[in-house]
C-alpha cells in the first residue's frame, strides 16, 4: 500500500497537476522574474537563470514541483530572458527529474536546453529548504568576488541595507562564502553544496569572477535579498574606490594602519625587532578575554537550563526550525559514528513534545560533553539572546580587556574575535558586558564555520579573509596550546594567555604568556 508521501508526491506529477493553475501561476512568475532582472543586467547575455518552486499550500514545501528558466547558453539562443515566457519554462519534480521541458521554436532558434545550474539550484533546495533561487550574473557580484583574489568569504557590517538579509542588523557582520569558478557551470556542485554546509547561515554563494546564488524561504524572500546583496557588493565596490573600508564599522581609509608598531611588543619602536608590523589582533574568548568559570558556570547552565522552554515557545519560528535542522544532521551523525548520549529524533508527525524531548535530552548530552559543533553553538546562541534581552545574563570580560581594545583602536590596528561559540553569542557577550558596548571596538567574529579552532587550515583561512601581507602580521592570543600550535603553524604570531582558571600549559611551550592585555603594549 502506497504511503501519503508517495500518493502526494504522485498527484503531483500528472498531466493535470501540471496543466494546472498552481504550476501556470509559478511559470509566470519566473517568466516575468526574468524580464525584470534583465533591466538590472542580471541575467543578460547567457548569464543567470531563476527557479522557485510551486505555490501549492496542499503539499509539503520539500514536495513541491520546481519550475526553472531554461538555459541561455550561446548554443541555445532561443530564450533570451527578456522575452521569455511561460511556456519556456522546466518543470522538475522535488528529487531533481524533468517532469516537462518547453517545445522547440523554429530558425534561427536553437534547441532548448536545461540549464547546467540545475544540480546547483538543487543543492539550496534540499540543504537549505529554499522557497526559490536566484542565479545573477550582475556585474557588481563579478567584481566584488575580485576585489581581493584570494579571500575565501566577502564581509561587510555597518551598513543599513544589511536588514534585508534574513538574521541580520545593522552591527552585524555579513559574511558571504566565495568559491572559486569552473568552466562548466555544474562542476560547482560539490563546492557549493560545502560552502552551504560550512556557512549554515549563510542565503548567499559567491562564485569568483561569475556571478551569485541567492535563496530565500520564497521568491520575495530570496528577490529582496538578491536585490539587498547587489546594493551591497556595489557600495563595496565603489568604497573600494574611494580608498574606504567596508570590513570595519568605522569604515575609514583602506589599510590605513601605522606601520610603526611591532607585533610583539607594540609599544616598542621597529628597530628594535625584526618582527613585521601589527595589523590585526585575533582574540579567544574563554580564558583570554573572559574567565573560563562565567562560560562553565553562567552561560552553558544558562542555556541548559532553558533549552525546553526555548524550544517550546519558539518552535514553529523560522529561526528554531533551521535550528532543530542543523541538529538533526548532527545527532544522525552522532548516531553513526555512536556517540554517548545521542538519541533519536523522531520525525514532526511524532508530535512537538515528543521532537522536544529527543532534542533536549541530545543537546544536554552535547552541552555537558562541551561539543564544539555549529548546531549546538547556533542554538545556544539563540537561547543566550533572550537571556541578555531579558537582562537574566550580562557579559563579564576581564577588567583590562576594554582599555586594550581602545589603545589597539587608536592605532588603527584591527581586532577580531575567534571563538568556538557563534559570531552571534560573541556579538551578544561584547555588546551587554559590565562595561558597556564593546561591539565598536571590534572589526568583526570567527566561529567554528572557518573551521576548528585546533586545525592549522582554519588560521590560514582566517589569514587570507583578512587580508594580510603576511600571516606573522596577526597576533593570535589564546590560553589553549593546542590553538596556539595550529596558529603558529599557519605563520601567526601567538601570545599564551595565562588568566585564572585556565589549564595549564606544557612546560618548555616556546610561546610569549601573558596574565593581562596589557603586557601586549608592554616589554
Amino acid at each position: 500500500m502506497a504511503s501519503c508521501c508517495e500518493t502526494e508526491a504522485a498527484a503531483v506529477t500528472t498531466e493535470a497537476y501540471l496543466a494546472g493553475a498552481a504550476v501556470r501561476e509559478a511559470r509566470e512568475l519566473v517568466a516575468e522574474l526574468c524580464r525584470h532582472f534583465y533591466a538590472p543586467g542580471w541575467v543578460t547575455g547567457t548569464g543567470g537563470s531563476i527557479t522557485v518552486k510551486v505555490n501549492d499550500p496542499a503539499v509539503p514545501l520539500a514536495d513541491r514541483l520546481i519550475v526553472m528558466s531554461p538555459s541561455g547558453n550561446h548554443r541555445s539562443v532561443t530564450f533570451r530572458k527578456e522575452r521569455m515566457v511561460a511556456a519556456d519554462m522546466y518543470v522538475f519534480s522535488a528529487d531533481g527529474k524533468v517532469l516537462s521541458e518547453p517545445a522547440a521554436k523554429p530558425w534561427p532558434n536553437k534547441p532548448p536546453k536545461c540549464t547546467d545550474c540545475a544540480p546547483l539550484f538543487m543543492k539550496a533546495y534540499q540543504m537549505r529548504g529554499a522557497g526559490a533561487v536566484i542565479h545573477s550574473h550582475g556585474i557588481e557580484t563579478c567584481i566584488a568576488s575580485m576585489l581581493d583574489p584570494g579571500a575565501k568569504e566577502f564581509r561587510m557590517t555597518h551598513m543599513e541595507m544589511l536588514k534585508a538579509i534574513k538574521g541580520h542588523g545593522y552591527r552585524d557582520e555579513l559574511v558571504i562564502p566565495i568559491i572559486e569558478n569552473t568552466p562548466y557551470e555544474y562542476e560547482l556542485t560539490d563546492s557549493l553544496s560545502e560552502a552551504i554546509a560550512a556557512y549554515p547561515k549563510a542565503t548567499a554563494v559567491l562564485v569568483r569572477n561569475h556571478g551569485i546564488f541567492v535563496w530565500g524561504d520564497s521568491w520575495i524572500s530570496a528577490k529582496t535579498q538578491a536585490e539587498s546583496y547587489h546594493y551591497l557588493l556595489d557600495a563595496a565596490i565603489k568604497l573600494y574606490q574611494l580608498g574606504i573600508d567596508w570590513t570595519t564599522p568605522e569604515h575609514g581609509p583602506v589599510n590605513r594602519a601605522k606601520r610603526s608598531r611591532s607585533i610583539l611588543n607594540p609599544g616598542i619602536p621597529n628597530e628594535c625587532h625584526a618582527a613585521e608590523p601589527l595589523k590585526c589582533v585575533v582574540l579567544d574568548i574563554e580564558g583570554t578575554t573572559t574567565p573560563i568559570s562565567f562560560v562553565t558556570d553562567v552561560m552553558f547552565p544558562y542555556a541548559r537550563d532553558n533549552v525546553r522552554k526555548h524550544l517550546t515557545s519558539t518552535f514553529y519560528s523560522e529561526e528554531t526550525k533551521e535550528d532543530i535542522k542543523l541538529l538533526r544532521v548532527q545527532i544522525e551523525d552522532d548516531l553513526r559514528n555512536g556517540i554517548p548520549g545521542a538519541v533519536p529524533v523522531p520525525p514532526d508527525e511524532a508530535g512537538k513534545e515528543e521532537v522536544i524531548n529527543s532534542l533536549v535530552a541530545n543537546v544536554e548530552s552535547m552541552i555537558e560533553a562541551d561539543w564544539k559543533v555549529t548546531s549546538l553553538k547556533q542554538l545556544q546562541g539563540h537561547i543566550w539572546r533572550t537571556g541578555f534581552e531579558r537582562e537574566e545574563i550580562h557579559g563579564v570580560i576581564f577588567e583590562d580587556v576594554p582599555e586594550a581594545l581602545k589603545n589597539w583602536n587608536s592605532r588603527n590596528i584591527k581586532v577580531y574575535i575567534y571563538s568556538s561559540g557563534s559570531r552571534e553569542a560573541q556579538r551578544l557577550l561584547f555588546g551587554n558586558t559590565e562595561h558597556g558596548d564593546l561591539r565598536p571596538f571590534l572589526c568583526g567574529y570567527f566561529d567554528t564555520t572557518i573551521g576548528n579552532k585546533k586545525e592549522t587550515r582554519s588560521y590560514f583561512e582566517i589569514a587570507q579573509t583578512l587580508r594580510v601581507d603576511s600571516p606573522s602580521q596577526i597576533l593570535f592570543i589564546t590560553d589553549v596550546f593546542q590553538e596556539a600550535i595550529a596558529a603558529k603553524n599557519a605563520g601567526f604570531e601567538v601570545v599564551i594567555s595565562i588568566r585564572p582558571g585556565n589549564a595549564p600549559v606544557p612546560e618548555n611551550h616556546g610561546f610569549r604568556t601573558i596574565k593581562s592585555l596589557s603586557e601586549v603594549c608592554e616589554r
